[in-house]
């Protein structure tokens, strides 16, 4: 399975520096600078693991993810976020969210979600059911 992630946050710092690590990592990169171009990404591609930030121009990242969740509930979502707190953590899980982050987060840390992720999917042996 060629490892691919998506990445969205409307701010180009930040969506070119985890394009960079990620890259170094292994990993192909779909850079988005919007929800919208993120769906428009997916409907071409095939990518199980997004990290997908919150605060975005039009559609947010809980619109976001409660979209793709529902033509993917396998893929792996992680939300970022510069704010947070119990009601926003609760509605990031009932949004579809696996896990979330709270900028300025390491790119190990990052690196490693990522490396879990596609752990994961291997040990679901996605490939085999056509889902990516």
């Amino acid at each position: 399975m060629e490892k691919r992630i998506l990445v969205v946050d409307d701010e180009q710092a930040v969506r070119d520096v985890l394009e960079k690590a990620f890259n170094r990592a292994g990993y192909r990169v779909f850079p988005a600078a919007s929800a919208e171009d993120a769906l428009e990404i997916l409907c071409c591609e095939s990518i199980m693991v997004m990290f997908l930030d919150l605060n975005l121009g039009g559609m947010d990242g809980l619109a976001l993810c409660r979209t793709i969740r529902l033509e993917n509930p396998v893929g792996i979502l992680y939300a970022l976020t510069g704010y947070t707190d119990l009601f926003g953590f609760l509605a990031c899980r009932k949004a579809g969210f696996d896990d979330f982050f709270i900028k300025p987060v390491s790119l190990e840390v990052l690196s490693q979600a990522a490396k879990d992720a596609f752990d994961r999917l291997e040990r679901w042996n996605v490939d085999s059911f056509e889902l990516t």
